[in-house]
């Protein structure tokens, strides 16, 4: 599994083009979302796009997240995101600054506000998950 710091010197190498690639590629590593967990419930409120997010506590109060969009770069996105905190305890994911982490990547001078506005909504929503698990 590609480490967020080697996705962003990667990143920071390329242009315009070739980094939308990067973020669709990063989507198609996604774990397979099932369709059956495409629901209202996991629906991510806010996003252009369809996003969906499911989160699955593991032993040890560890958070696994499957997630899916209908939109390629979009899924990017997500998969850009569950990289700062996949598979970290819950108390880890709410120390972790998701936001400063992904800082670095400029999405919102590099990607148009329709593709970025429903970031802070999936952060928040595994925020909150995580708060739930942490107790």
């Amino acid at each position: 599994m590609t480490s967020l710091k080697d996705i962003q010197e990667e990143y920071e190498f390329l242009d315009g083009d070739d980094r939308y690639r990067l973020l669709i590629d990063l989507g198609r590593e996604l774990e397979p979302m099932p369709d059956a967990l495409k629901t209202d419930a996991t629906l991510v409120r806010g996003c252009s796009a369809s996003v969906w997010v499911y989160p699955a506590a593991q032993d040890g109060g560890h958070l696994h997240f499957l997630a899916d969009s209908n939109a390629a770069i979009t899924k990017g996105i997500i998969a850009l995101v569950l990289k700062t905190v996949q598979d970290a305890p819950a108390a880890d994911i709410l120390a972790t600054d998701i936001e400063g982490a992904l800082a670095p990547f400029d999405l919102k001078n590099q990607l148009s506000s329709n593709r970025t506005q429903g970031i802070p909504n999936m952060i928040a929503l595994i925020r909150e998950t995580a708060a739930r698990v942490a107790g």
